[in-house]
C-alpha cells in the first residue's frame, strides 16, 4: 500500500511539472532548511544534541586533567612520610589536586590511626571523586537511548501527517500534498540516530576514561598502604 502511495506520488511529479517548479515542491536550500522540515520533533532532539556535546567537551576536559599525575607523586611522598616529613606530604598532595592526590591527603590526615581505619577513610574519599568523575555520564546514556526514540516518533506523525494529507485528496493526490510528512519523518529519523549515535560513542569513550582513571586510583592507594607498612629506618 505505501509503496504504491510513493509510486503514485512519483508519477504526479513526472507529469505534473508546473507543481515541481513552485516554491513549495523545491529542495531545501541548506541545513537549516531541513532542519525545519522536520517539525516540532526537532526541537527536543536538538536540545539533546546540545546538552549531549556540552557534557562530552566538559567531561573530556575535566577527565584529561584528572588523569595527568607526575610520574614521581608517588615516590616523593614515600620519601616524606617515612621521613615523617607530613606537612610537606600533605601540601604536595593539596598542590597536585587530583582523584589521586586527594585519596592520598585523606589518608595522610589519618596516619597514626589503625591501617584499616586508614583504608576506609581513603576507599570513601575515592568513592566520592569517581561519583564527580561520573557527572553527567547518566545524562549521555539517557540521550543515547531517547534521540533515536524521538526520532521514530517524528517518523510516525509524519507519515500520520503524510496519510491524512492523501485521505483529504482523495484522488487528487500531489507531491505537495506528500512532501511535508514525508519529510518530517525522514528528517526526524536521520537526525534522531545522528544525536544518539554520537551520545552512544561519547558515553563509551568517557566511560573508558573513567575506568583508566579509577584503575589508577586503586594503584596509587594500594601503593600508600604498602607505604605505612614499610617499616621507617
Amino acid at each position: 500500500m505505501f509503496l504504491s502511495i510513493l509510486l503514485q506520488a512519483a508519477n504526479t511529479v513526472a507529469v505534473d511539472t508546473s507543481a515541481a517548479a513552485s516554491p513549495a515542491n523545491q529542495l531545501p536550500n541548506g541545513l537549516w532548511e531541513l532542519t525545519l522540515k522536520g517539525g516540532i520533533v526537532m526541537i527536543p532532539i536538538g536540545v539533546m544534541f546540545v546538552i549531549a556535546i556540552f557534557i562530552t567537551i566538559e567531561r573530556w576536559l575535566t577527565l584529561n586533567k584528572a588523569g595527568k599525575i607526575d610520574a614521581n607523586f608517588m615516590s616523593s611522598i614515600k620519601d616524606m612520610v617515612l621521613n615523617d616529613n607530613i606537612v610537606g606530604a600533605q601540601t604536595l598532595c593539596s598542590r597536585t589536586n587530583t582523584p589521586m592526590a586527594k585519596m592520598i591527603e585523606k589518608g595522610i590526615s589519618r596516619i597514626g590511626n589503625p591501617l584499616k581505619n586508614i583504608e576506609v577513610a581513603v576507599e570513601n574519599v575515592g568513592k566520592l571523586e569517581v561519583y564527580k568523575l561520573e557527572k553527567g555520564m547518566p545524562w549521555l546514556a539517557t540521550i543515547s537511548g531517547a534521540a533515536p526514540m524521538l526520532g521514530f516518533l517524528g517518523t510516525v506523525t509524519g507519515m500520520i501527517s503524510t496519510f491524512g494529507g492523501i485521505a483529504r485528496a482523495g484522488d487528487q493526490v500531489n507531491a505537495s500534498q506528500l512532501s511535508g510528512g514525508i519529510y518530517e519523518a525522514m528528517v526526524t529519523t536521520v537526525a534522531g540516530l545522528v544525536v544518539g549515535i554520537f551520545a552512544y560513542l561519547a558515553f563509551n569513550l568517557l566511560t573508558a576514561a573513567i575506568e583508566k582513571i579509577v584503575y589508577k586510583m586503586e594503584a596509587s592507594s594500594v601503593e600508600f598502604l604498602d607505604i605505612l607498612q614499610t617499616p621507617t629506618k
